[in-house]
């Protein structure tokens, strides 16, 4: 009995490559992760789970987990339901796992488990909120608050079972969509004497796609808007919104946040960054990086394709088959941008694996949409998948990778579809 759950246990996780954005694995797509840091020391994600571009979110819930923040282990079917799963939040108390999930019609529940990845097992209807996304905070003194909603935050006061609300407390307007830029995601810390509240920022782009954040001296407010931490603007033409967390591991915070891919609204993939506090509590804004919580990608590895971390024009990242994403959709005149790679040693080739349909030129840049060209690539029509080669100008030192896509015509064509890159030496 002990050996067949242990191989059923292996066949339900799946290893991930080592630090680098997005931390799902290739099809696999983890939007509104919640990050944990579980009694092992490891980090756990819960998320939605997008199963189609034409809707958000899926039936199951997926957990990811590392202990380093490098290697990320995927621990599939942690909880599953007969009615779409929205985005989740997590918390732990005397050694139970309380797994907190809302549906489509506004109902809020909660599920528990023995382990931090899972399985959960008997949801129960939380009583008082029903809009989306719960967030669960526990402060020094062991109180435990409940958040969630849509346009305006609300909070309420945690019984200790954490399952059930002190409806007493309730609060509406925690934030709002006129006073924050507020629209959904909600996400409660405490800093040393300061509260914040990250959440789904619609000030920016007409659309939520910032993380924005708001501190305060109480959990409950008033809560005073300080600014965005991370924008997924450009990660996707089509993205529409992010949600995400903040968490601290070992002497590093970090923003875990998704981006979109397939040329929609969905398909999103969870992804983190650094984040740095200032001396009066205030955190910078930081960019989108292909190398997430890592260094800069070695240029000598192959770097998947699908890790751009911004996209202009018609490219899209797709999914290729279970283990395979690449860049498909690629017309005249798009560009892709990968932050960032290490030259240890100065490269003299840029290799490309590719597709060609109507085949065309890439012009390789350094820095910037309009970085100098250090080489072109041509690819010619009709070639089957290989490496194309070209050689550029001598690159050494860290550096943004920006790919320009040319077309011989002006007709609106998809030119190839490209897999990996790398450098070599002269």
């Amino acid at each position: 009995m002990k050996r067949i759950l242990l191989i059923l246990t292996l066949a339900l996780t799946v290893p991930v490559l080592r630090a680098q954005n997005p931390i799902c694995p290739p099809g696999v797509y983890i939007a509104d992760p919640t990050a944990r840091v579980a009694a092992d020391g490891k980090m756990y994600i819960y998320g939605s789970l997008d199963e189609s571009p034409d809707h958000y979110c899926s039936k199951k819930y997926h957990v990811l987990s590392s202990p380093d923040l490098q290697a990320w282990t995927l621990h599939r079917d942690a909880f599953s339901n007969d009615q779409v799963l929205y985005a989740p939040d997590l918390m732990r108390k005397d050694g139970t796992y309380y797994l907190y999930y809302d549906t489509p019609d506004g109902s809020e529940y909660v599920a528990v488990g023995d382990r931090p990845e899972g399985p959960f097992r008997d949801g129960v209807r939380i009583e008082g909120p029903a809009q989306i996304d719960p967030n669960i905070f526990v402060d020094d003194d062991g109180q435990a608050y409940y958040f969630w909603g849509q346009f305006s935050a609300k909070g309420a006061k945690m019984n200790p079972d954490l399952k059930t609300l002190d409806l007493s407390t309730m609060r509406d307007s925690v934030l709002t969509e006129r006073a924050h830029g507020f629209h959904e995601g909600s996400y409660v810390i405490k800093r040393r004497e300061w509260y914040y509240y990250l959440f789904a920022d619609i000030s920016r782009n007409h659309r939520p796609t910032c993380l924005g954040y708001a501190m305060a001296k109480d959990p409950f407010g008033p809560y005073e808007y300080k600014g965005v931490v991370i924008d997924n603007a450009g990660c996707d033409p089509e993205v529409w919104n992010n949600h995400g967390s903040l968490v601290q591991f070992g002497d590093r915070w970090y923003v875990l946040y998704h981006r979109s891919t397939h040329g929609s609204r969905t398909m999103r993939k969870a992804c983190i960054e650094p984040i740095r506090f200032n001396a009066d509590g205030t955190i910078d804004e930081v960019e989108m990086t292909s190398q997430g919580a890592g260094g800069p990608l070695d240029a000598f590895s192959p770097v998947d394709a699908a890790r751009a971390c911004g996209l202009r024009g018609h490219v899209r990242i797709t999914r290729k088959d279970d283990t395979h994403e690449q860049l498909s959709g690629i017309r005249n005149g798009d560009q892709a941008v990968w932050k960032y790679l290490e030259f240890k040693r100065p490269a003299r080739r840029i290799l490309l694996e590719a597709k060609a349909l109507k085949g065309g030129t890439v012009l390789v840049r350094a820095d910037g949409p309009d970085g100098p060209v250090l080489g072109t690539v041509r690819i010619p029509e009709g070639s089957r998948k290989q490496v194309f080669k070209a050689r550029i100008r001598r690159l050494k030192g860290v550096h943004a990778l920006w790919l320009e896509f040319r077309s011989p015509t002006t007709q609106e064509e998809d030119l190839f579809e490209l897999e990996t890159i790398r450098f070599s030496l002269p």
